[in-house]
C-alpha cells in the first residue's frame, strides 16, 4: 500500500517525484544541507534492525548518529540505551549477537540518541514473541508519555493500532483510504476487512456477547477496555 515508501520521504531518504515534504512549512529538499538537522529531528527506525546497525559495538551503532551530528556522545548513548532497556553489560558486544527484540531496541536507541522530535517506527514488533512485543510497545508508550515525543507507528495490526492511536490512516494502493480516530476507523471495520485487515479483537469479542444478548457496548478496542466491560455486566448482574 506504500506505508514504508511514504514514511522514507519524510526524513528526506527518498525525495518525492512531485509535490513537496513540509517540515514547519518548509520544503525538506530546498536546502540539502539542512537535511542532516531534518533527519534528527524527523528519527526513523526501518522494520528491520540489521539495515541500521552496522558498528563494531553496541555503543558505537548508538553514538554513530549523535557523533556526527556533534551532539555529546556519551550523554546521548547512556541515556538512550537506558530508556530501551539495554544497560552497560551489552555495551561492547557486537549488535548482530543480540536476539531479535534486543536488536530492535538497539536500533530504535541508534534513533533516540538524537533527541528526535518525531520518532517514526516501520512494523516495530514485526517477528517478536508476544512477550518482545509488549516490551517494544511499553518502551513506545513511555517515550511518547514521559518525552512528549510525537510517534508515527506503521502496524498491520489493529490490536497494536488501537493500544496507542490517536489518529489512524488507512492506506490502499498508495491512497489515503480512511482518516480519524480509532472509534471512528474502527466503525468501518467492514470497510477494513474488504482490504485484508480487521478491527481489534476485542470489538469482535464485544460483538459476539451483544449477539448472545448481554448489553455491552460494542466500541471497545482493547484487552483492558473488554474486561473492564465485562465485570461491570457481571458486576450489574450479581447486584439485580
Amino acid at each position: 500500500s506504500g506505508k514504508s515508501t511514504l514514511i522514507q520521504h519524510l526524513n528526506g531518504i527518498i525525495s518525492p517525484s512531485s509535490g513537496e515534504i513540509l517540515l514547519d512549512g518548509e520544503n525538506i529538499h530546498k536546502d540539502k544541507a539542512k537535511l542532516k538537522e531534518v533527519r534528527r529531528r524527523i528519527g526513523l527506525a526501518f522494520q528491520y534492525p540489521e539495515y541500521q546497525l552496522f558498528e563494531m559495538t553496541v555503543y558505537k551503532d548508538v553514538a554513530f548518529g549523535p557523533t556526527n551530528l556533534g551532539l555529546s556522545a556519551d550523554e546521548n548513548v547512556v541515556a538512550a540505551l537506558n530508556i530501551v532497556g539495554i544497560d552497560e553489560t551489552f555495551y561492547e558486544k557486537s549488535p548482530f549477537e543480540l536476539s531479535g527484540g534486543q536488536k530492535r531496541r538497539v536500533a530504535i536507541a541508534g534513533v533516540l540518541a538524537m533527541n528526535p522530535e518525531v520518532l517514526i517506527l516501520d512494523e516495530p514488533t514485526a517477528a517478536l514473541d508476544p512477550y518482545g512485543r509488549d516490551e517494544i510497545l511499553s518502551i513506545l508508550e513511555d517515550l511518547h508519555r514521559k518525552k512528549n515525543i510525537t510517534i508515527l507507528l506503521v502496524s498491520h495490526s489493529m490490536d497494536e493500532v488501537a493500544r496507542f492511536a490517536q489518529r489512524i490512516i488507512v492506506m490502499d494502493k498508495g491512497e489515503i483510504l480512511m482518516d480519524g480516530t480509532p472509534a471512528d476507523i474502527f466503525r468501518r471495520h467492514k470497510g477494513l476487512e474488504e482490504i485484508g485487515l480487521a478491527a481489534p479483537q476485542a470489538m469482535y469479542i464485544m460483538k459476539e456477547l451483544k449477539e448472545y444478548g448481554l448489553p455491552v457496548d460494542t466500541e471497545i478496542f482493547t484487552p483492558q477496555e473488554a474486561v473492564k466491560e465485562i465485570n461491570r455486566i457481571r458486576d450489574g448482574a450479581e447486584q439485580r
